[in-house]
């Protein structure tokens, strides 16, 4: 829930995403299906707050969650219910994209949600106060870091980071995608991969790729070396 990629490539789309927490929370439930709402979700369950950072849903929608809006913000603590239940509550929504913009987020924390449906890629920012929509090209290659976790030099960096590994790299493929994302870049504070001496450490890397196929979802738990291949079907209309 601190980095997530969304990269484009001849009508594939891969959505990666890092999950940095202290290692006093405890590790997330391996991915499974679950009914919500009467939607079929695949995802991993935080079994802390009850809720994940990373959903796919039958018709092909994912949600991917990340800390914070567009500053470092002071939690309060006492919030009306997580992020992660509010994701949750959006995937599993008859109509995710309009549950987004008009779910009632008072008393949420501050967070940055990705939402792609296999036509529309929408960025919602919530400072607190306010919801900023912002809709994006779907055909373009995206990578957002977590305010709570990096600052604007360290957000400037793995930016640059990104944008030479795509430039860099002949195919783009889920594996190289998912190897990139599982670098330090020699950096154990601010790459991809963290370790800090304040207990913030790299949980997972979990990714799902989307195209006219039926869509597998990619989790690996790096704290205990396991590795998660779920296939789900889906009815998603990618275009």
């Amino acid at each position: 829930m601190c980095t997530v990629s969304f990269i484009s490539r001849n009508n594939s789309y891969f959505i990666t995403s890092n999950r940095d927490e202290h290692v006093s929370r405890p590790n997330a439930f391996e991915p499974r299906e679950e009914i919500i709402n009467s939607v079929k979700i695949l995802f991993p369950r935080d079994p802390k707050a009850g809720g994940t950072w990373f959903a796919l849903n039958e018709h092909g929608v994912v949600a991917v969650l990340l800390n914070g809006a567009f500053i470092r913000h002071k939690s309060f603590g006492n919030y009306s219910k997580s992020r992660g239940v509010v994701l949750l509550e959006v995937i599993s929504a008859e109509n995710p994209m309009l549950f987004l913009q008009e779910m009632d987020l008072r008393n949420i924390e501050p967070f940055t949600m990705v939402l792609f449906d296999g036509m529309k890629l929408v960025e919602l920012r919530w400072d607190g106060k306010k919801r900023y929509f912002k809709p994006l090209d779907k055909g373009e290659d995206y990578i957002w870091s977590s305010v709570t976790l990096y600052d604007d030099e360290a957000i400037e960096r793995r930016n640059s980071l990104f944008a030479n590994f795509i430039d860099e790299e002949e195919e783009l493929t889920a594996s190289a995608i998912v190897d990139f994302h599982s670098n330090n870049h020699e950096d154990y504070e601010n790459g991809f991969i963290i370790n800090r001496d304040t207990g913030l450490k790299t949980f997972s890397v979990t990714q799902v790729v989307l195209d006219n196929q039926d869509s597998v979802l990619q989790h690996f738990d790096l704290l205990n070396d396991k590795k998660h291949i779920i296939p789900f079907s889906s009815n998603q209309l990618i275009t």
